[in-house]
């Protein structure tokens, strides 16, 4: 599945200490009624097959709405459930070794910081022995910048400039999503960055109605990203 610029537009992360009234998957489903153009789910306490079950319900759901379905970090249950996608940090397994295991159709997503991190995930920096095979497959279909704005989400995450978010954007040629602290009240600040979109977690999932909140975060990020 090929990453669009228009798939990063209102970027949707799961967390389910926000679930409450409404269970995880009731969310994701008013998340994507209201507009959400992706979905990563993002689980670091269940175990491995829960973790699945959870992974292979939500990839249904976002088909049945056309809207790739990413799994976060874990690369073997994206490959088990069929997800359109992996997103990995830099922390992770290195781009270029999770190409050679999900093969050249799956989507991946690198978070960056920098632009020496940006071209190195574009580039993936595969071993050799996987260089004839996959050849362009190597490169990762997106990037993910931030954090943007302090973070409850994520507390160890340093914050990036928008200066280097700018450099970021203009150093590669593959779509890249703005991620950390971002809101309703701080997303038009990203004017001007080149980002084509908002990754987002409390922003969407902590909304008293997270299916109007989509719609009014999708617009601001268009009107963000027309700028």
């Amino acid at each position: 599945m090929k990453c669009e610029k228009e798939t990063m537009l209102l970027y949707a992360v799961t967390d389910r200490m926000w679930t409450g009234k409404q269970t995880l998957m009731e969310q994701v489903e008013d998340a994507l009624k209201g507009g959400a153009t992706c979905v990563q789910l993002r689980e670091k306490e269940l175990d491995e097959e829960k973790f699945l079950k959870e992974a292979i319900e939500m990839k249904a759901l976002c088909a049945k709405y056309g809207v790739p379905f990413i799994v976060n970090d874990n690369v073997e249950i994206a490959i088990k459930c069929k997800a359109d996608g992996i997103h990995v940090g830099q922390s992770d397994m290195e781009a270029g070794n999770v190409r050679a295991l999900v093969g050249e159709d799956m989507i991946i997503g690198v978070s960056t910081k920098n632009v020496e991190q940006a071209l190195a995930a574009q580039k993936a920096g595969a071993m050799p022995v996987y260089q004839a095979k996959w050849s362009e497959a190597l490169f990762a279909d997106y990037l993910g910048v931030g954090a943007m704005f302090h973070t409850g989400t994520k507390l160890d995450a340093e914050e990036v400039s928008r200066e280097a978010a700018q450099e970021i954007t203009a150093a590669v040629d593959i779509p890249v999503v703005a991620i950390g602290g971002i809101n309703k009240k701080n997303i038009l600040e990203l004017k001007g960055t080149g980002v084509d979109g908002v990754a987002l977690v409390s922003a969407i999932f902590g909304a008293e109605n997270i299916e109007e909140e989509c719609k009014t975060l999708k617009a601001l990020s268009a009107e963000m990203v027309q700028a």
